[in-house]
């Protein structure tokens, strides 16, 4: 009889829309002759922040998808969006209770609402249960909410939720070895703990390069961001440096900011002030942004100072791209990266930031051979086709 797993995760891109999502992907590497899969996500996109469409793409596959409603919300730091995920927790819950018991929970985290739900389930019928750790909830709301003592205290709460999860899991996946670790110091009994990075299928990935590559014929020396323009992202730093780069005298630099988010309009705004060759592209299908990213130069990492991310999307589409990086973020597990595979600097936001850009601005040579050294990274530790084989092998013990 075939064991059946149920993927969770309310924050996926399903199959048929635009994106490189990590939990279809994994379920595609699963044996179907072995497990029957079903894949529960949310009927809101968090991406687009509206209600799905096109449900009816949902056609015969070789697992099953759930979609579970949803209320939805319009910001990403909001009331609304903590309420949202709590009624889809509980129809998640709801739906639990009609089904047959499955062999094994693969949950993502965050939310924490529904993974809350989804441990004590596992838990009560002696399911197996294994999370997938996506980020660090209450860490990452605390650097837009950080007044000491007093944060702490109001975040308390969802501290003390994140650590009941993390305690019941059997098995700790994460997309570092810093969020696997936070999730180990709680949980003294899991049976295995991996860290496997976002990554991205490389052969997918130059396939989109070479379709959409754009061939510039100018002198134009382009410094590239993709993303999230949020709280989390510090884009006007950078801006701050190409400032100084324009008032030395060098004003062919431009910025090419690829995303949205919250603090879009701030960032052009900032830019239009300080006289910035910025193009702001907004969100761009990922066949798109692959295209117009290996058609830069330079990419930059600005993370904002305390933030909680680790090895996140951004650095391994850096690294596909063969870019070489300078990057301001704290996390110790990248900028040991940075250093052993010689792909860029680390810095601090400010003089510093604008001092390696320009270093990069004049040395074509030096660009070429550190973002060759990004594109060895890759294929060493992004690759989806070699590293998810790990959260495969786990899942099919």
């Amino acid at each position: 009889m075939k064991k059946k797993i149920i993927v969770i995760s309310n924050f996926t891109k399903l199959p048929w829309e635009n994106g490189n999502s990590r939990f279809p992907y994994i379920i595609n590497l699963l044996n179907k002759e072995e497990f029957n899969v079903e894949l529960i996500a949310s009927s809101f996109s968090h991406g687009e922040k509206q209600q799905r469409k096109d449900l009816s793409k949902n056609e015969k596959r070789d697992y099953k998808i759930t979609i579970i409603n949803e209320p939805g919300y319009k910001k990403n730091i909001s009331l609304k969006r903590f309420y949202s995920h709590y009624i889809f927790a509980q129809n998640v819950k709801k739906y639990l209770q009609t089904i047959e018991k499955p062999d094994i929970i693969y949950c993502a985290i965050p939310s924490l609402d529904v993974a809350s739900v989804a441990s004590k389930y596992a838990n009560k019928n002696n399911i197996r249960f294994i999370i997938d750790i996506q980020d660090l909830w209450p860490e990452a709301f605390k650097m837009v909410f950080n007044i000491p003592v007093i944060s702490d205290i109001i975040f308390y709460p969802m501290t003390k939720q994140a650590n009941k999860i993390y305690s019941l899991a059997d098995d700790i996946v994460a997309v570092s070895n810093t969020y696997a670790d936070r999730a180990g110091i709680i949980n003294k009994k899991y049976k295995n703990k991996i860290s496997v990075f976002l990554g991205t299928d490389l052969e997918y990935f130059d396939k989109c390069k070479k379709e959409n590559e754009i061939i510039y014929n100018d002198d134009v020396v382009r410094v590239a961001y993709i993303g999230t323009l949020g709280h989390s992202y510090n884009i006007k730093c950078v801006i701050d440096a190409l400032k100084k780069l324009k008032e030395k005298g060098i004003k062919n630099l431009l910025f090419v900011i690829m995303g949205n988010g919250p603090l879009k309009q701030e960032f052009e705004r900032y830019a239009r002030e300080n006289e910035i060759n910025c193009e702001f592209t907004g969100r761009l299908n990922y066949e798109e942004m692959v295209g117009k990213l290996a058609s830069c130069d330079i990419a930059v990492n600005p993370i904002t100072k305390g933030a909680a991310q680790s090895i996140i999307n951004k650095v391994g589409d850096y690294a596909a791209a063969g870019l070489p990086v300078v990057s301001t973020q704290e996390c110790i597990e990248y900028k040991k990266l940075v250093e052993d595979y010689a792909i860029g600097y680390n810095v601090e936001a400010g003089e510093e930031l604008a001092d390696k850009i320009e270093i990069l601005y004049k040395d074509k040579e030096l660009r070429k051979r550190l973002g060759s050294n990004n594109r060895k990274l890759a294929e060493e530790k992004f690759d989806r086709k070699k590293a998810y084989l790990e959260i495969k092998n786990l899942l099919e013990k």
